[in-house]
């Protein structure tokens, strides 16, 4: 996979996830720092993100500075095992991150979340929760099915708001919650969790749950793997395939607030905070996920001043443009690998009418022209990308390309078959070329004169010695 220039660090200090934008193989996507620390998937040699293509690039010596996100505790601020209440003692996990997106106004709460390993419910600390086997669990009666495959499954322990309504798709969810693997390693906890049902905020299981719920409800949530992490699990806490147990309470559920009435300074957080959450599913190649995840966060992402005199808000909406451009090259990366090339030529066109001169954005424009033949304005753009960047590599093998293709077209145009229709019902000779007739005298011809000249001048010596 080709490696693509760094960009440059944005330091916010509003924003609790990395900003730096996902490295693109240049010129496509993944961040080196993902949200998870999840590996990058392993990267073939000269592989593209356009496709099977070939080339060669260096890093640029700009390095993202890496903040990393708030996560709901901190493993080294205790480093014990702490018995919980119940019978059972849960073992705390490397690892708590996840992702969050809190709501504007409840930020101090995200700053200080429990990161003990005590339980947030500590009056229902069941047999079911402290030491029931996954398996009895899953096949127990007195659980409600989620799903028909019976692999998502509750058990509802304090009832909610009587005859109270339903959280639904696109609303936003406050939740109470902590979650255990099998051997009741904590992997999850958080006291107060907002997230949008719908924008993957979360993984299914969750949104899935709180849909079924009321408000005040306190319940446990089964999943299997396929409702969670799947195969891939997520480093370095979840294994691959592993089923998970939730304890959790709907605190509260509102419709989504409209991102124009949030201050800048909140937008750019939260369209950073769902970036992530695109990174996140990039480098599981959940490209789909990553999509949907860019588009959201294109949608925080604007801009709309009253005061558009004001120093202060002049530069916050330049921040804001900033993190549009990231978006956009990662969303264009991502629709190249579902391959939707025209889209992709599209949104990096975007790029570039915010940002005439992102190399990222015309070294893909100039490879997707090249792909759909546009060998003309496919290369006046690879030469605008090369005299921004002389040195990268890749834009003087994709501009060796273009050449060799160029020519390779002319030399195919120099032979222009006729329609089928004019050749009427006999097409035969033209599919097979025809051999040309050899001019002057034949060889066979001349040897079968010298043979006969031979056989006669014998014939008159035999009859000479005889006389």
């Amino acid at each position: 996979m080709e490696t693509e220039p760094c960009c440059e660090a944005h330091n916010d200090p509003g924003v609790t996830a990395t900003d730096s934008e996902v490295k693109e193989p240049i010129f496509g996507l993944v961040d080196g720092n993902s949200l998870n620390e999840l590996p990058r998937a392993p990267a073939e040699e000269g592989e593209e993100l356009f496709g099977s293509e070939q080339a060669e690039t260096e890093r640029s010596a700009a390095e993202n500075k890496d903040t990393e996100i708030k996560s709901p505790s901190d493993p080294e601020q205790e480093s014990g095992e702490t018995g919980c209440k119940a019978v059972k003692k849960f073992k705390k996990s490397n690892s708590w991150k996840m992702v969050r997106f809190q709501d504007p106004s409840t930020e101090d709460d995200v700053l200080e979340r429990d990161s003990s390993t005590e339980s947030l419910f500590p009056e229902y600390a069941t047999q079911e929760w402290t030491s029931t086997s996954f398996e009895d669990l899953f096949m127990a009666e007195d659980w409600t099915e989620i799903t028909e495959d019976r692999l998502l499954r509750k058990k509802v322990l304090e009832p909610g708001t009587p005859q109270g309504p339903h959280p639904a798709w696109d609303q936003e969810v406050t939740v109470k919650m902590q979650c255990v693997l099998e051997d009741r390693t904590v992997v999850e906890k958080d006291s107060k969790l907002v997230f949008v049902i719908g924008e993957g905020d979360v993984n299914q299981a969750l949104e899935e749950c709180v849909m079924s719920m009321q408000k005040g409800e306190i319940t446990l949530l089964l999943t299997d793997s396929q409702y969670a992490y799947g195969l891939l699990g997520r480093e370095p806490d979840i294994p691959a395939w592993a089923p998970l147990l939730y304890q959790l309470q709907l605190l509260d559920f509102r419709e989504k607030p409209d991102p124009l009435t949030l201050p800048i300074a909140d937008r750019i957080r939260i369209g950073n905070q769902k970036r992530e959450t695109g990174n996140f599913h990039f480098q599981r190649e959940e490209y789909s996920l990553a999509a949907r995840a860019y588009c959201v966060a294109l949608d925080v992402l604007t801009t709309r001043s009253k005061d558009g005199n004001d120093v202060g808000v002049k530069e916050e909406e330049e921040e804001v443009q900033d993190y549009r451009v990231k978006c956009l090259n990662n969303l264009a990366t991502t629709q190249v690998r579902l391959e939707q090339f025209d889209e992709a030529l599209h949104t990096s066109r975007d790029v570039l009418t915010l940002e005439p001169n992102n190399v990222k954005a015309l070294f893909r424009v100039g490879k997707l022209l090249s792909d759909k033949s546009e060998y003309k304005e496919a290369m006046e753009v690879l030469k605008k990308a090369l005299k921004l960047e002389p040195a990268t590599k890749a834009i003087h093998v994709e501009l060796s390309k273009l050449v060799k293709r160029q020519s390779g077209d002319k030399e195919t145009q120099e032979w222009k078959p006729k329609p089928a229709e004019m050749l009427g019902d006999n097409i035969a000779p033209f599919l097979i070329p025809s051999k040309k007739k050899p001019s002057g005298i034949s060889w066979k011809f001349i040897l079968g004169a010298l043979v006969v000249a031979l056989g006669s001048l014998v014939t008159s010596m035999i009859w000479t010695a005889r006389n």
